[in-house]
């Protein structure tokens, strides 16, 4: 089936590029998003089962596939409002829709790769699609947005590249060269551990670009600034699951080998600093968007720290990225509305957003009550697995250390959404202001619900992939 995904997604990016009639353009998308779920469902009813020798439906990759099938929906909706409101030539909105198409392919068959070059192949394609986006405006900023990505994507490639070798180097003695991740596992215990801790080190920094983690995190939030809403809603939700699938699949194996502890202090240093990171640059940002993308690299950040914790904290980070997506992509799809009516993303030149937009307004205080994880955000459930599992692990220093960066990261982004909300905008014509329909927030209020109840009433059925997407981990 994932033959048949793959050649339909590339049939209609070709219907798309040569196409400049906007009804075929959003009529081939609506066709893309048909053969999205005809796939999710194949693959949800083929668990663990495995397509052309080199993809597996498990657990785990049938979650975040699910994820991306979701917000794919108001991705490309809230694309058509957006091209259409920006008036875009017949050229640029096939590129667009044509990139849309690409990425979105290649985040869901990089999540069902069951080996590393296949994952490494597909997380390239992604940021070729993400470039694409990012120029999307075409002016000196998004340019240079465009190169800083490419450039850096390029090095983490490469990183992970080199770590592949290293890794092959490492199996040379248990008699195997295969490289998909159950022969890995298998001859874990057979590895050098000298070429497998360069391994783990140049895949897990060449991820950290996808992830959003330091020390690669730089060129994730330009692109996320510079890209069209929609597309940074992609790039900040589950283009950074693919970037935690590449460091997961690969944290398996290391976690069943004597480098066991050792792995997890090197995520732990990272993911401390990346919500280091993120509070500095919270307290001090002043661009509604990248106040977004620092917001994930802090939920980051706390999701790497439960992998390190261990214990309940596997669950905690894994329950945590598919509800963070939800709940930031919901956040940049209102990001177009404010936009709109400001026609600026610096907080000094937006406020009384509750006057001008009371629906898009409840949107942005809902995400913001979900993203900063209080009660009853789905994110507050797994946030509060992720301390328990840092007090389990007799973490308490750290622990302490987190809740005070935690406290800061929440009392900046607060103060920056209540002043969006609620204080008028200095010299703001208000005549000029446009009628937002209501409907277009109706995607949003339904990720923001679908958080809550995954994080307070999960189906017994999402409870057991996720557990099921654990069972290769030491317990």
């Amino acid at each position: 089936m994932i033959l048949t995904y793959l050649i339909g997604a590339l049939i209609i990016a070709v219907g798309i590029s040569v196409n400049r009639n906007k009804w075929v353009n959003y009529s081939l998308a609506g066709i893309f998003l048909l053969l999205q779920w005809m796939f999710t469902i194949y693959a949800c009813f083929h668990l663990n089962e495995t397509d052309l020798g080199y993809f597996t439906y498990d657990s785990l990759g049938i979650l975040l596939l699910i994820t991306l099938s979701i917000i794919a929906i108001p991705a490309m909706i809230h694309s058509k409002i957006y091209v259409e409101n920006h008036h875009e030539s017949g050229a640029v909105r096939a590129i667009y829709f044509l990139s849309m198409v690409g990425l979105i392919t290649a985040i869901g068959a990089g999540y069902l790769a069951n080996h590393i070059a296949v994952t490494w192949i597909f997380t390239e394609i992604t940021t070729l699609s993400a470039s694409a986006l990012i120029y999307h405006h075409r002016n000196k900023l998004a340019l240079e947005g465009t190169w800083k990505y490419v450039f850096i994507g390029a090095i983490s490639i490469t990183f992970v590249f080199i770590g592949i070798l290293f890794l092959s180097l490492s199996i040379q003695q248990s008699g195997t060269g295969h490289m998909s991740y159950a022969s890995l596992l298998e001859n874990a215990h057979l590895m050098n551990p000298f070429w497998l801790r360069l391994a783990f080190l140049f895949i897990f920094t060449g991820y950290t670009v996808k992830l959003g983690l330091v020390p690669m995190f730089t060129a994730g939030v330009d692109a996320k600034d510079k890209a069209p809403a929609p597309a940074g809603a992609l790039l900040s939700s589950v283009l950074m699951n693919l970037g935690f699938v590449g460091v997961f699949r690969m944290y398996i194996i290391m976690a069943n080998t004597p480098l066991h502890h050792w792995a997890n202090l090197v995520i732990g240093i990272s993911a401390f600093l990346s919500l280091f990171v993120a509070t500095v640059y919270m307290i001090k940002v002043k661009n509604i968007k990248r106040m977004l993308a620092y917001s994930s690299i802090e939920h980051m950040g706390l999701v790497m720290l439960g992998i390190a914790a261990g214990g309940i904290g596997y669950y905690a980070a894994i329950l945590h990225i598919i509800l963070h997506a939800f709940v930031k992509s919901s956040l940049f799809f209102q990001y177009n509305q404010l936009y709109r009516v400001f026609q600026s993303k610096s907080i000094y030149l937006v406020g009384n957003y509750f006057k001008y937009n009371t629906t898009g307004a409840m949107v942005l205080l809902l995400g913001f009550i979900s993203a900063a994880a209080m009660p009853p955000s789905g994110l507050f459930v797994s946030e509060f697995l992720i301390f328990r599992s840092m007090f389990e692990a007799h973490q308490l220093v750290l622990l302490i250390a987190v809740l005070l960066l935690l406290t800061m990261i929440i009392w900046a982004f607060g103060k920056n959404i209540l002043k969006i909300l609620f204080i008028p905008p200095v010299g703001f014509n208000e005549n000029d202001v446009p009628r937002i329909s209501p409907w277009e927030s109706v995607t949003q209020f339904v990720l923001l619900a679908l958080a809550v109840y995954l994080g307070l009433n999960p189906p017994v059925e999402f409870v057991h992939l996720i557990e099921e997407s654990l069972i290769l981990l030491p317990h």
